[in-house]
């Protein structure tokens, strides 16, 4: 299981998986050349959302697909000073983002 981590520094925000850097995928798509932010639904945020997405699922045209669902379901709502998301609540708003893509729970 994977653990994702973020929290802010004097020097700026770190986001971790696994307590190694989360690679941002600027190769995906480049949002926010300044990196990662949280809390509101800006570009910062849909950097985070692409490089978690990317990172957790391990297919970058599904990531590419539904990471500004999970930035407005998920990194938008998330505590200002830091968090931590599992790879178990990661599948949950997954699944909670395709249902919601298809209409409801099938």
């Amino acid at each position: 299981m994977k653990e994702y981590r973020g929290h802010r520094t004097q020097d700026g925000v770190v986001v971790t998986v696994n307590d190694r850097p989360l690679n941002p995928r600027f190769d995906l798509h480049n949002h926010s050349p300044t990196g990662f932010e949280w809390g509101y639904g800006g570009s910062g945020p849909a950097q985070l959302a692409l490089a978690i997405m990317a990172d957790h699922i391990g297919n970058d045209d599904q990531a590419l697909s539904l990471y500004q669902s999970f930035k407005s379901d998920v990194i938008a709502g998330l505590p200002k000073d830091g968090w931590t998301l599992t790879s178990q609540e990661l599948d949950a708003a997954l699944r909670q983002i395709r249902e919601q893509s298809l209409g409801g729970p099938n």
